[in-house]
């Protein structure tokens, strides 16, 4: 669908014009001004606050869900669980190729030598396909994660696409607010000291004190997945 003329506008002049009002800049998305939108969501630890505003106002927007084949039993149980009862109408389960995974994959074990290209065959790749046709995408990171992500902004350009980060500016009692406020339920892993959840063999419980993300990729230089994309470059570990 070709963006209309306010897509081709600078992701500096969207941050202007929604400064300090990340809801109005959620529903212009789901509204449709930067053409079509989807969600990108783990179904993590704290997913259920930005899939409950996206549900409350447009429940037929894409959320796409990349199952790597590795998530946690509990994962998805909780994405089977939310997709019901917040009466998400699309939702899509991507998994990686068969054929990649026989060619690239076939032990199951890349991870352990090469976490990033294992996160490329699992995630980069599919996330790249099922983003086709779609403009703008939006996110459910937030500063507070610390590391890349402290300086995120409400808009960021993603190659042609743009990037909405609505929770961006949302601290972790902000988060927990809103969850009671609205029942919603928590990840199951987060009463087990999970509070970043992604594949069961790289990640692991964070002890008090320790940065929020310190359970993702132990003991590796390595920050993100690789989904997420800045200046041009895809953010991985502390070079990215």
């Amino acid at each position: 669908m070709p963006l209309d003329q306010e897509t081709h506008a600078s992701v500096e002049g969207l941050n202007a014009r929604f400064a300090g009002d990340d809801a109005a800049a959620l529903q212009h998305v789901l509204d449709g001004g930067l053409g079509q939108a989807a969600l990108v969501s783990s179904f993590g630890a704290d997913s259920a606050v930005l899939l409950h505003l996206v549900a409350q106002h447009a429940p037929d927007t894409p959320v796409l869900f990349i199952d790597t084949l590795m998530l946690f039993d509990e994962t998805l149980e909780y994405q089977q669980r939310l997709a019901r009862d917040l009466g998400l109408a699309d939702v899509r389960r991507l998994t990686p190729r068969r054929e990649a995974l026989f060619a690239r994959d076939p032990d199951g074990v890349l991870h352990l030598a090469d976490p990033d290209a294992c996160c490329t065959l699992r995630k980069t790749e599919v996330l790249d396909e099922a983003l086709v046709g779609i403009d703008v995408w939006i996110t459910g990171r937030k500063r507070f994660q610390g590391g890349l992500r402290a300086d995120l902004a409400l808009f960021e350009q993603d190659g042609a696409r743009i990037k909405l980060n609505p929770l961006a500016g949302w601290d972790t009692a902000q988060i927990a607010a809103y969850m009671d406020r609205h029942a919603l339920p928590r990840h199951p892993l987060v009463a087990r000291g999970y509070p970043s959840i992604g594949c069961a063999p790289c990640t692991g419980p964070v002890a008090p004190g320790e940065d929020l993300r310190a359970g993702r990729w132990r003991g590796r230089d390595k920050l993100e997945c690789g989904i997420h994309v800045r200046d041009g470059r895809v953010i991985r570990g502390n070079a990215a």
